[in-house]
C-alpha cells in the first residue's frame, strides 16, 4: 500500500520511499537531517511487550556500528525457555521498522530488531523468526501469501466527568460527548501511523461502566491486513503507543481480556486471507473459496491448541466462557458472531450502494475482491502477537494438508446463533475450546507435531510455553473466582497489564 504521498510527517515522506526500501544509508541521512541523538533497539520478551536499549550516539562512527552490528542481551532475562547457562544473544535492527519515538524529549529514532545466535544465524526459538518460518512454510506449501492484521481492543481508564454517562454496556460506535475518549484514541492512531502502522479505522466499543468514581471506556483500533510479519510487528508498537499515551494523558490502559463480571471483554481478533500474485483467494464467484475453507478447516482442527499461543493467562479463560458473545464452540460462519471463525461481510454484492447514497453521483465500480478476510476470535492481548500469528499461520497451512479438508469445513459450518435454546442440540455436538491455561497446555503437547513440523515451532520453545501455562495451576480457577468478588478482582489485578 503506497503510503509516501500521504505520510508528510514521518521517516517515509523525508526518505520519499516505502519502508520496505529503507538502507542503512538511508536511517544515516535522517538520523543526521533531523538532529537524532539517541537511538533505541526495541524488540518484543517472551511476554509480548516491548523492551529497549537505549544508546546515545557520540560519532557517526559509532551509529554506522550498531545498526550494521547490532548489540548482545541476556536471552535467559527474556525467554523462559532459554537458559543462562547460554543464554547471549545478538539484537540486529531491522531498518525498515525505523520511527520516531514520540513520547521523548530528546530527539530518538527507534528501531525494531530481530535475534541471532551466537553463530549468527536467526534464532530458531525467536517469536519474530518463528512467525517468518511459517509464512515461509505456508507460502512453501501453498504457493500462497499468509496475510493478518488485528483488532486492538482496550479500556481506557480515567477520572468520571459525570456529564453525558454513556449507557451501560451500549458504548458501540457512540460518540462525544457519551464517549469520552474519542480525541485521546484519534492521537494515539496518528501516532500509531507515523511508527507505520497501517489504520483501518478506530471507535468506541461496547463495552462501558462506571466504579468508584472512575468511569472505562473500551475502544478499538482496527488495522489494515498486510504480510503477517508486518501485521505483528504493528500490533506490538501499537500496544506500546497507547500505553504511553495513556500515560503522558494521565489515564490508565488496560489490554487485559477481563476486568470485572458482567462487562464486555478484550479481545484481539485476528483476520486473515490468502494472495497470490497480489491478488485475494479467498472468494471465488462472489463466495467464499475452496482454498478459505481449506485454510476454515485447519483451523477448526487446531482450535485448542491456538488457545495455547492466544489466551495465555488465566483472565483469558474469564473472557471464554459459554453462552456469552466471545467464542467457546469450534464453529464457524457468515456474519456470525456466536462462532469461532467468522466470514465477514465482503462487498460481494453486486449493487452499486455509493450511487443509491448519492444520486447525484456518477456509476463507479471498485474492485473489492481485496477485502474479504476470516476473522478468528478467540484470542485476547494476553498473547505475544508473533508467536499468535504463527500458530494461525500453521492452521492454515494444515488445512491444505488434510485430505479431507471440505468435509471438516462443511461439518463444523454454522448458520444460526448457537446460543439459542431452539439451537441447544447443535450447540452440544460442537467440540469446545479449553477451559483453562492448563488445558490449552494438554491440547498443545496432544497437537504440537504440527506446529514443529518444517522446523517452524522449536521443541524449545513449545516446552517453555507449556510449562508457563500449567504454572498457573488453574484447572478449577475460574468456577472459584466467579463465586468470589475479592478472588476475582485479586486475579484480573495481577494480571491487569498482560501482553
Amino acid at each position: 500500500m503506497a503510503t509516501v504521498e500521504i505520510n508528510t510527517t514521518d521517516i517515509v515522506a523525508f526518505l520519499g520511499k516505502e519502508r520496505a526500501a529503507f538502507t542503512k544509508a538511508d536511517i544515516k541521512r535522517f538520523v543526521k537531517a533531523k538532529g537524532i541523538r539517541h537511538v533505541n533497539f526495541m524488540y518484543p520478551g517472551g511476554d509480548g511487550r516491548l523492551k529497549t536499549l537505549n544508546f546515545i550516539l557520540h560519532s557517526p562512527g559509532y551509529l554506522d556500528e550498531i545498526l550494521t552490528c547490532g548489540e548482545r542481551v541476556d536471552g535467559s532475562s527474556l525467554f523462559s525457555y532459554i537458559e543462562a547457562s547460554s543464554s547471549d544473544l545478538y539484537v540486529i535492527p531491522r531498518y525498515s521498522t525505523a520511527f520516531v519515538d514520540p513520547f521523548a524529549e530528546l530527539p530518538t529514532l527507534c528501531l525494531l530488531c530481530s535475534f541471532f545466535n551466537k553463530d549468527g544465524a536467526p534464532l530458531e526459538s525467536s517469536p519474530e523468526y518463528t512467525l517468518r518460518k511459517a509464512c515461509a512454510a505456508f507460502r512453501k506449501e501453498t504457493g500462497l501469501e499468509f496475510q493478518a492484521m488485528g483488532e486492538l481492543e482496550y479500556y481506557v481508564i480515567a477520572q468520571d466527568p459525570e456529564s453525558f454517562p454513556a449507557k451501560d454496556q451500549r458504548g458501540y460506535h457512540e460518540s462525544a460527548p457519551f464517549a469520552k475518549f474519542g480525541e485521546f484514541r484519534q492521537k494515539c492512531m496518528l501516532a500509531i501511523a507515523q511508527a507505520g502502522g497501517l489504520i483501518k479505522y478506530g471507535h468506541s466499543e461496547v463495552g462501558n461502566f462506571t466504579s468508584g468514581g472512575l468511569v472505562y471506556e473500551q475502544n478499538e483500533i482496527e488495522f489494515l491486513p498486510c504480510a503477517a510479519p508486518d501485521a505483528a510487528d504493528q500490533l506490538t508498537v501499537a500496544k506500546w503507543i497507547i500505553r504511553n499515551m495513556g500515560a503522558k494523558y494521565g489515564y490508565d490502559v488496560t489490554f487485559a481480556p477481563k476486568i470485572t463480571v458482567g462487562k464486555a471483554g478484550s479481545g484481539l481478533h485476528i483476520h486473515m486471507r490468502l494472495m497470490k500474485g497480489g491478488v485475494n483467494q479467498m472468494l471465488k464467484g462472489g463466495r467464499i473459496s475452496e482454498t478459505a475453507r481449506r485454510a476454515i478447516a485447519g483451523l477448526m482442527k487446531l482450535a485448542p491448541s491456538i488457545t495455547a499461543f492466544g489466551n495465555m493467562n488465566p483472565t483469558s479463560y474469564l473472557r471464554l466462557v459459554p453462552h456469552q458473545e466471545a467464542p467457546t464452540n469450534v464453529c464457524w460462519g457468515d456474519r456470525n458472531r456466536s462462532v469461532l471463525v467468522r466470514v465477514p461481510l465482503g462487498w460481494a454484492g453486486r449493487g452499486d450502494m455509493a450511487r443509491q447514497a448519492n444520486p447525484g453521483e456518477a456509476s463507479s465500480r471498485a474492485d473489492t475482491r481485496q477485502k474479504q478476510t476470516v476473522e478468528m476470535r478467540s484470542p485476547d492481548a494476553s498473547a505475544n502477537v508473533h508467536l499468535l500469528m504463527a500458530a494461525l499461520c500453521v492452521a492454515c497451512r494444515h488445512g491444505f494438508a488434510l485430505k479431507d479438508a471440505l468435509k471438516v469445513a462443511d461439518a463444523t459450518y454454522v448458520n444460526v446463533n448457537i446460543h439459542k435454546k431452539e439451537n441447544s442440540k447443535l450447540l452440544s455436538s460442537l467440540a469446545t475450546l479449553p477451559d483453562s491455561c492448563w488445558a490449552s497446555a494438554d491440547t498443545l503437547l496432544k497437537q504440537r507435531a504440527v506446529y514443529e513440523e518444517g522446523g517452524v515451532f522449536s521443541p524449545a520453545m513449545i516446552d517453555g510455553i507449556v510449562r508457563e501455562l500449567k504454572a498457573f495451576d488453574d484447572r478449577s480457577l475460574r468456577a472459584k473466582v466467579t463465586k468470589d468478588a475479592k478472588a476475582m478482582a485479586d486475579l484480573v489485578k495481577t494480571y491487569f497489564h498482560c501482553g
